[in-house]
């Protein structure tokens, strides 16, 4: 954190400070915070790369919202100000000790003059408090993110439903496990490809690359590549939530010209048997957008079901 970085607004008791960079103190304050309401709520408030850029220094384009009363953090909020075309995008969080009493209001407006009253807020879970507080900011309904799940147990044996299908590669396809420090470049290229219409997820670089493998849950043997001879034609990465016994397709990615030959459908499948045999998890999920209606029918015939969303407002103009 730096002096010059810091920008500070009082409003009696409480104060609103903007920075660039967080100290390892304040990220942990902020963690736990997080937490707290997680715990409150069922469901974080501020995704996986949010809870990444709050550790590591500062990152072009993030800044950080900490809202303090009586000198207690209440409350952050996270700006990203990245994608060239899209308003910047925030996170944010109020304690539930301390909600109901104006904090939640004050930092949707810090972030609306933080960003130019160019805003968009996501609403991880729907929730309607935070419904609520998009009408009064002026937020409209903007986009919808599913969360779907469906069961494993049973899945590969068939004694459980809905069964797994076996994969079947499209001709002169190999798959193999994602080998760190080799595979970065050829990931990283086709992930921007495959994702150039996604800002969030294609515009990933070696240092989101990086922050992902550092994290616990990273397993190279279930992020699936597969390679049209030595062309890498798309990719499974599987993600694993321990303490929730969740599988998950983190991140599904084809080639844009490979698309349409039955290579997601069988890299999803290799993603969901190798979930439910070797890591023997009971449940899948995965996040897709609502509006993505082709994705959606492909999930559901796999056997997912919208279990929650997450929704994003933005300002009208």
């Amino acid at each position: 954190m730096t002096d010059a970085a810091a920008q500070q607004t009082a409003v009696g008791p409480r104060r609103i400070e903007t920075v660039n960079e967080l100290t390892p103190q304040t990220a942990d304050a902020v963690l736990a915070l997080i937490e707290d309401a997680a715990a409150a709520d069922g469901q974080a408030a501020v995704s996986e790369q949010g809870r990444i850029h709050l550790r590591g220094g500062a990152r072009e384009g993030v800044r950080h919202l900490l809202v303090e009363a009586d000198g207690t953090l209440v409350g952050y909020a996270q700006l990203e100000d990245t994608d060239p075309v899209e308003a910047p995008a925030a996170e944010m969080v109020i304690h539930p000790d301390h909600r109901i009493q104006g904090h939640g209001r004050a930092l949707g407006h810090a972030l609306l003059a933080a960003s130019g009253k160019r805003l968009r807020v996501w609403a991880h879970g729907g929730h309607p408090a935070a419904r609520h507080l998009a009408g009064l900011l002026g937020l409209a309904l903007f986009r919808e993110l599913r969360q779907m799940r469906r069961p494993l147990d049973g899945a590969v044996e068939g004694a459980g439903g809905p069964p797994l299908a076996e994969p079947v590669l499209p001709e002169g396809v190999t798959v193999r496990p994602f080998v760190p420090g080799q595979d970065d470049a050829a990931w990283l290229a086709v992930n921007a490809a495959a994702f150039a219409h996604h800002p969030e997820q294609g515009s990933l670089t070696q240092r989101d690359l990086d922050d992902r493998m550092a994290e616990p849950w990273f397993d190279p043997a279930g992020f699936f590549l597969a390679f049209r001879g030595d062309r890498l034609a798309g990719f499974h990465w599987t993600k694993v939530h321990a303490q929730q016994g969740l599988g998950e397709v983190y991140v599904l990615g084809i080639r844009p010209e490979e698309q349409g030959g039955g290579l997601g459908r069988a890299l999803t499948l290799i993603g969901l048997r190798h979930l439910a045999r070797d890591r023997a998890l009971p449940t899948a999920m995965l996040y897709v957008d609502a509006d993505n209606a082709p994705a959606v029918a492909v999930y559901e015939r796999l056997g997912f079901t919208t279990h929650e969303v997450d929704l994003m407002y933005r300002t009208e103009s």
